[in-house]
């Protein structure tokens, strides 16, 4: 298989189902986001991390490429007229949600209460989440404006406003493994 087609050389792209598109339309957009969050994952994967971030950061990664490909597929061409599916691409489920709030839950209960914002930084690990949390804040608002336009499968924003907040956790959680100082955002006075 090659990797170059030459069928994007004047500037579109093809959706799952034939559909071409100019490849700076929101639906592009929204999944080059969703592609760039998912690097963003394998770099805080790449990290020193417990076994158990490691695996469920792949499964993230993995629920990444099933937003892609929901994102990247032509609604209208995705339905036969009877309503049904007509192209097989997999689905965000609940479960793939609850489990990222299972995960904040269980890292929060060893955590200290948080009173403040807090900088980003500390720490390599913790900088690479917090990297990948604001590109995560980045493609739920392409995908929020894609759903303006097109109607959009909820569960995607939801899945992505939960992970960013997950990304935040293990952030904060990496803060207190590597022993990193977490400083609290406190506003100036005028």
């Amino acid at each position: 298989m090659k990797i170059y087609t030459k069928t994007g050389d004047k500037g579109t792209t093809a959706l799952f189902g034939g559909t071409r598109v100019p490849k700076h339309h929101i639906r592009i957009e929204s999944y080059g986001t969703v592609d760039e969050l998912n690097a963003h994952v394998g770099m805080v994967r790449d990290q020193t991390l417990d076994k158990h971030s490691r695996e469920v950061l792949l499964e993230i990664q993995d629920r990444l490429f099933t937003l892609g490909a929901m994102l990247a597929t032509d609604p209208e061409k995705a339905k036969l007229k009877s309503g049904k599916e007509r192209l097989n691409i997999p689905k965000i489920k609940e479960d793939d949600i609850e489990l990222l709030e299972k995960e904040m839950d269980m890292m929060n209960e060893a955590l200290p209460e948080m009173t403040h914002f807090v900088l980003p930084g500390g720490h390599q690990s913790v900088s690479s989440c917090h990297i990948a949390r604001c590109v995560c804040r980045r493609a739920e608002r392409m995908v929020t404006a894609l759903h303006e336009i097109e109607n959009g499968d909820e569960k995607i924003l939801k899945y992505l406003n939960r992970l960013s907040d997950y990304l935040f956790v293990l952030a904060r959680k990496l803060t207190y493994e590597v022993n990193a100082e977490e400083i609290k955002w406190i506003p100036e006075k005028s």
